[in-house]
């Protein structure tokens, strides 16, 4: 008797293999993104923590007319109430400053959404903490809200008396200009300077 074989029967289709570090297993461009949105938020935190922090302790244990020697008077730690911008500048333009620090707050915050690069995340880090640590002090602080004054208390050498979020701003807006002078663009990709764009047309 003959036998029949069935024809139309196939073999499953082998399973493929997937080599180790491929694709699949690497991070993807989304969760890259939401790792350096991340960063804004913690650096912003850590600022105004610091910041909040050291001057509860400065307003607590400084006398406004006993400064405390730090390096003889050069480097100094003493209470100032500064109705004025950073470093005690445009003194006297209090509700001013504080509308002006809230747009930049609300600036940066709108502008994260664009962020892709870690560095201008710590840059935009840096200076909103900054903002956000003197405007506690403009709400919260006497004489009133948008009229408070904030507390410095770090004195070197002839440099205008400064506190915690004045420098967090300060260097911050040095890193951004860095960032920009080097050609790092806010989304990660970097633009090439003059000179290698006229090696390339050159070439």
């Amino acid at each position: 008797m003959e036998r029949v074989t069935d024809d139309s029967r196939t073999d499953p289709a082998p399973t493929p293999v997937t080599a180790p570090g491929n694709a699949s297993d690497a991070p993807t461009a989304e969760g890259r993104s939401r790792a350096v949105l991340a960063v804004l938020p913690v650096v912003a935190l850590v600022i105004l923590v610091l910041d909040l922090v050291t001057k509860i302790v400065v307003v607590a244990t400084i006398d406004p007319l006993r400064p405390v020697h730090i390096i003889g008077d050069t480097v100094t730690l003493r209470l100032v109430r500064n109705s004025g911008a950073a470093f005690s500048f445009a003194t006297g333009y209090t509700w001013v400053l504080t509308i002006v620090a809230a747009a930049v707050v609300v600036g940066i915050i709108r502008f994260s959404g664009r962020l892709r690069s870690a560095w201008w995340a710590v840059g935009l880090g840096l200076v909103l903490g900054g903002a956000l640590g003197n405007l506690v002090d403009r709400f919260f602080r006497s004489p009133g809200p948008l009229r408070g004054h904030v507390v410095d208390f770090v004195s070197v050498g002839w440099w205008p008396v400064f506190n915690v979020a004045d420098s967090a701003v300060v260097c911050g807006a040095i890193l951004l200009v860095a960032l920009t002078v080097f050609g790092v663009e806010i989304d990660g990709t970097r633009t090439p300077s003059r000179q290698s764009s006229k090696r390339s047309a050159d070439a």
